[in-house]
């Protein structure tokens, strides 16, 4: 049995990465949907065929835990899959096994609160109120998840989302780092211009972007603090293991990396972001 991580491309590898870090006797398989890369711009119910198809893929696999590691595929597809699909799908295949997303420890991280806390609702006015920028794909930002969510547990709390359209494509193809430079600046001013000031933290809402987070830093002010999902997804997934032991997630520290599209190495920019070449086996 193993801990399968999904994402629609590489970027989940960035998950992945903090996930063995933090349970490094673990076995994992990572698959990314290269084949059907970037979702970013699907429609929704493409998005939770893919997503189920690759979930199934990992269980057959031997996955016990599937980590969505995509924020499109959470925000898109993990409440309908886990409501309409799983628990059929348990019972076809006689075996424990659960899909977790990313959104909800990366808000737990940015409001400081438990996922089940909900705010007292005030009338009066909120005199200070922390500005919180969300860089994502087109589809989560469609989706409103971070403004839904951190709203329901703080008001003083203000969230602008800024869809960076095509760049999840562009790292997925190993673009050069000028050309991503130029898309990732022009995204945090169009913010910027939006909000009338930079945002005192932001986040990079898609897992892509985490592999080139030294250009947003640059891009935004000096010292914007930046949560970062894959600390906040590893410390949830490490507590959500030990308290539940059904689910077996091996103990070899073996390692499998799948994908739909083209197999063998990766781009130059994957290489230098795990620190070497990583090549993947086609399913």
């Amino acid at each position: 049995m193993a801990i399968g991580v999904f994402d629609s491309g590489v970027g989940g590898l960035s998950i992945h990465r903090a996930l063995v870090d933090r349970i490094p006797a673990a076995d994992f398989i990572y698959l990314g949907d290269q084949k059907h890369a970037p979702y970013g711009e699907r429609s929704g119910e493409e998005i939770v065929e893919l997503t189920r198809q690759g979930c199934e893929t990992l269980f057959d696999a031997g996955a016990s835990i599937v980590v969505l590691a995509c924020n499109t595929a959470s925000a898109v597809a993990l409440r309908r899959l886990q409501s309409t699909w799983l628990l059929d799908y348990r019972k076809t295949i006689g075996r424990p096994v659960n899909v977790l997303g990313i959104i909800v420890p990366t808000i737990e991280a940015a409001t400081g609160l438990p996922w089940e806390h909900e705010a007292e609702r005030r009338g009066a006015k909120i005199e200070n109120v922390d500005v919180l920028g969300i860089f994502c794909t087109t589809a989560t930002a469609r989706s409103r998840v971070y403004e839904i969510e951190i709203d329901k547990r703080r008001q003083d709390l203000a969230v602008f989302t800024e869809p960076c359209i095509g760049l999840a494509g562009m790292i997925e193809a190993g673009a050069s780092e000028e050309k991503l430079k130029a898309v990732v600046e022009s995204r945090v001013q169009a913010l910027k211009t939006r909000i009338g000031r930079y945002p005192d933290r932001a986040i990079l809402g898609c897992t892509h972007y985490e592999i080139i987070s030294d250009l947003f830093k640059a891009a935004l002010p000096a010292g914007t603090p930046l949560i970062h999902q894959p600390s906040s997804v590893a410390d949830s997934l490490e507590r959500y293991i030990e308290r539940h032991f059904e689910y077996d997630v091996g103990q070899s520290a073996k390692r499998r990396f799948l994908t739909t599209g083209q197999p063998g190495p990766q781009s130059d920019i994957v290489a230098a972001f795990w620190g070497e070449l990583l090549a993947f086996e086609r399913v």
